[in-house]
């Protein structure tokens, strides 16, 4: 598999669904001996196992993408604690990634060169923190989510959470960001549009967003850089070294412009 100049991948994982010891063992195999002392170190195995798949899915899908062996990939945090591709051999063709997790689900993001940033939340698990929003929130998102009915405000809300999530990781400068100093509206049914404050020196026609529900429970945000072309993104099941379906493509949200 090639890395192309538009197409976003996601690749998803429910590892609940990975019971099996011998696919288990050949993703302990992979494990660089600081990654195993990582995953010991958490007190659930669920966590362990999270990790654990979270670290198989993201080296052996790079792979595919670059002829490296899974095992052979190096990582390396930057200023801002995220992990970057240090392999001499990856530089070219460039591509970048992206993992987000909740609950039992893991999304992975690739990308052709172009920073990516992906986020995903289960909106039925847990009330949303409606208390942050002054907080976190720009004035103009506070104001619309509580314009609306009550029961309409928490899938609102981790519409607007994901979105966010999804820009600071494509960013790659986490809450160095202030929340507030962007902002999304939305004026119609499926349309999205990105605005962003001009102390953040950032022109917001650079990016692309996708909002999607990877099951009724989840609800998925992916940002995209988008320059000279416009690029696309598409979605897998996978489990790695096991099985997985075709690619689906993700339709991009309409009135993504940037004001």
């Amino acid at each position: 598999m090639k890395p192309t100049d538009r197409v976003i991948h996601v690749w998803m994982v429910d590892f609940s669904a990975i019971t099996n010891k011998k696919i288990l063992d050949r993703y302990l195999a992979l494990l660089t001996p600081d990654e195993e002392a990582r995953r010991r170190r958490f007190l659930f195995e669920n966590d362990r196992l999270r990790f654990l798949v979270t670290r198989a899915l993201v080296r052996t899908v790079l792979s595919r993408y670059v002829s490296i062996a899974p095992k052979a990939w190096l990582f390396a945090a930057d200023a801002h604690g995220r992990p970057r591709i240090v392999n001499e051999e990856a530089k070219d063709p460039n591509i970048s990634f992206n993992v987000s997790h909740t609950e039992n689900l893991i999304l992975l993001a690739v990308g052709p060169g172009t920073a990516v940033g992906i986020d995903v939340e289960n909106r039925r698990r847990r009330s949303a923190p409606l208390e942050i929003i002054e907080r976190y929130f720009a004035p103009e998102e506070v104001r619309a989510l509580r314009a609306l009915a009550p029961e309409r405000q928490q899938d609102r809300f981790f519409d607007y959470w994901t979105l966010k999530e999804s820009y600071i990781k494509a960013r790659g400068m986490g809450l160095a960001i202030p929340l507030d100093h962007f902002s999304f509206s939305f004026p119609a049914e499926k349309r999205i549009t990105f605005h962003l404050d001009q102390s953040l020196g950032n022109n917001p026609e650079h990016w692309r967003f996708w909002q999607f529900n990877p099951s009724d429970e989840y609800v998925a945000a992916l940002c995209s850089e988008a320059f000279l072309q416009e690029p696309s993104a598409a979605i897998k099941r996978i489990i790695p070294l096991c099985e997985e379906s075709s690619f689906e493509t993700i339709a991009l949200q309409p009135g993504y412009r940037g004001t």
